[in-house]
Order: C-alpha cells, then structure tokens, then sequence
C-alpha cells in the first residue's frame, strides 16, 4: 500500500461504515448522515484504504446503501478518526469508534486490474473486511469496484478453485449467501491470491487481482482490537 494517503481516504471507509451498519440494522430506511471528522491518526506507517465499506445483513440480501464518495471537515478529537494499527504485507489494519461503536477493518487495493474491453477508466478498487462488536458482525467481507455495476448482476470472488457469489448494488459488492463467509475468509487466510470479477452498468468486464500477502497477520491484529 506504498504512495497511499491514509488523511484522506481512510476517513472516507469510516464514514461509510458508519452509514452502513446503521442501514443494515434499520433497513428499509435510508442511512442517517454520518458524524463529520478529519484526518486519521496513525500509530504505523502509513498506507491507503478506500473509499466505502458495507453492511452485514441476512439472508437473503436484498438492497446496499450508497458509498461515501466525500471526505468532510471534522471537529477535532473526533471519535470516527481512524487509527492504523498496523501494515501486514500487502493489508491494512485500522480501527475506529464512528459515532461510539467501535469499527474495526483490513483493506488491500488489487496487485493487478484488467478491464474488457481494455482501457475504459474506473475508480480504484478495494477489499476490505470489517468487524463491528456492537452489532455481533465479525470478518464481513465487501469490495468497491469503482464502477456501478449492471443493475441485478452479481460479482465473483474466486480463491483457489472456489467461488463465491457477491450481490451488487452501486460500485458495492458484498457475499450473496451470509453461511459462506466464513469459509471464504478461511480459504483467504491460506492462499496467494483472491480474483474479484464484475460487470458495470455499461457492460464494460473486469478482473482485479488481489494479493493476500499479510492479510492472516493483519485480521489477528484487528482481532485482538475488536474482541
């Protein structure tokens, strides 16, 4: 995660988990705005994060809030400042408290990305995988593809030789049969790579390769920060 910009963008994942963990246990109704902050404290080097996260909800899962798109100004002290807990490889740990709920989370942006056909532009995409005590919501596993994808289309996460289907809504993807997580996060912890592969709204394919480098290291550390 060598370049990123922990100021701004790890504020914005915070945020947006704030939003989305309200929505997933008050749905249908709208997420509530979330509290304003600014930039993270760090207590590692620094490194990057996305910029949305995602709700946990039962199965079947029907509709995803949008992700935040936008970094507010922020009272200082702000709860929602995310901390860095540490750099694992290739992953992130932070944690974070928006709104008093503490929110802990891994990220990693893809080693690789390809679109068909080649070259049409897409925001940077994102995995991360996030637990919230407050709500029993452990290791929640979601990608922002930075497209909109193709409405009613769903994504894939491909580890190893097992796939595991993702609904969509917005540029947000997340585990299409809640009783599978577990166990893709499990196959995550032992293997090399993750493939996520998605379609957007314009019909445009892509395939991001993720590496899964440090990321055992970095759900222990999350772990022992979001007992």
């Amino acid at each position: 995660m060598t370049g990123f910009k922990i100021a701004v963008t790890v504020f914005s994942v915070v945020l947006a988990v704030s939003r989305l963990s309200v929505a997933s246990a008050q749905q249908p109704s709208p997420p509530p705005a979330a509290p304003d902050a600014a930039a993270p404290k760090s207590t590692a080097p620094k490194s990057a994060a996305p910029k949305s996260a995602a709700p946990k909800s039962a199965a079947p899962k029907t509709a995803a809030p949008k992700s935040a798109t936008a970094t507010p100004a922020a009272p200082a002290g702000s709860d929602s400042q995310p901390t860095l807990l540490g750099q694992y490889g290739d992953w992130g740990a932070y944690t974070a408290s928006p709104g008093g709920k503490k929110v802990c989370f891994v990220l990693a942006k893809p080693k690789s990305s390809k679109t068909e056909p080649a070259g049409r532009t897409r925001d940077q995409a994102y995995m991360f995988i996030s637990s919230r005590p407050t709500e029993n919501v452990k290791n929640e596993v979601s990608v922002t593809i930075g497209y909109p994808f193709k409405t009613s289309s769903d994504a894939t996460v491909e580890v190893g030789a097992t796939k595991f289907a993702m609904y969509t809504q917005n540029d947000g993807a997340w585990i299409k049969n809640v009783a599978d997580e577990a166990r893709m996060v499990d196959a995550m912890r032992k293997a090399a790579d993750v493939t996520v592969r998605g379609t957007s709204g314009k019909g445009t394919n892509s395939t991001d390769q993720y590496s899964l480098k440090g990321l055992a290291q970095a759900l222990e550390r999350v772990d022992q920060e979001c007992k």
